[in-house]
């Protein structure tokens, strides 16, 4: 409903022109997390429809000197992003795509059900709260990606340590993502755990997963690191939390026990 009363204001070709000046800032700066998400945080829009708008002012730009591109232009590009100059761009339209659980092609598909799927759906999820379950494991697929990919760059480096699952076999009821056997130190941090988050890092949903998640493993596990894989406020790190390093991608320089050892024998 507030999106929808809304619209006009975020859609006004002022503001969109707006929105697009800000993105190719941000681009020129050089910003190292995901743009689209940044902004779209800022002004309170969905990630999915200022991807859009960002898309449209980019054809417009490149392709019609100025000028509103037809709508059709639009949807085949957020379809297809290979039809994007910009390469940076494609890839933030992508993540905005998987990271929006409002709108979208995936919010569409599941609303667009034949009838005969809805009906086997609503045999097999006897209630609400059951279908909002399948919705969440719908859209929980990304974060099993990342935390595939946090796992294979710790057996590369063949650090040993425990996952979820381990550690609940052990009796913990909060558990990070990973849990080092050994620490490691990433820029003179000491990192004892690891939680991977597939989505981008604002200043609401860290807090709450400060009180939900990571005061609990500060406290039983010592200090951490949380890797926003699609970015995070620059507020975070400015005002973080002592003993919780936050990064948006695994970091290429890490100090195990291994090297200090190999450094102490040279």
């Amino acid at each position: 409903k507030k999106t929808k009363k809304e619209f006009h204001r975020h859609h006004s070709s002022e503001t969109m022109e707006n929105y697009y000046q800000r993105y190719l800032a941000l681009i020129n700066q050089e910003y190292q997390g995901s743009v689209l998400q940044l902004i779209a945080s800022e002004v309170d829009l969905s990630v999915f429809l200022l991807a859009r708008i960002m898309v449209e002012k980019h054809l417009s730009h490149c392709y019609h000197n100025g000028n509103s591109p037809p709508r059709t232009a639009v949807t085949n590009a957020m379809k297809d992003t290979t039809l994007l100059q910009d390469n940076r761009l494609a890839r933030e339209v992508e993540q905005c795509i998987l990271n929006d659980a409002n709108y979208g092609p995936l919010i569409e598909n599941v609303k667009q059900y034949p009838a005969n799927i809805i009906s086997i759906m609503t045999k097999f999820y006897q209630n609400f709260f059951h279908y909002l379950i399948f919705k969440n494991n719908l859209y929980s697929s990304t974060g099993l990606e990342y935390e595939y990919i946090l796992r294979e760059k710790l057996n590369n480096l063949a650090l040993a340590f425990l996952d979820e699952n381990d550690m609940r076999l052990q009796g913990y009821d909060k558990t990070p993502d990973i849990k080092l056997e050994v620490p490691i130190a990433v820029n003179g941090d000491i990192v004892n755990w690891v939680e991977s988050k597939a989505s981008f890092g604002d200043e609401h949903s860290h807090a709450m997963y400060m009180k939900d998640q990571y005061y609990s493993y500060l406290n039983r596990f010592g200090p951490g690191m949380v890797i926003y894989w699609f970015g995070f406020v620059k507020e975070l790190n400015l005002d973080g939390q002592p003993g919780i390093l936050i990064v948006d991608s695994f970091p290429m320089e890490i100090i195990t026990l291994k090297t200090c050892t190999d450094h102490d024998i040279n």
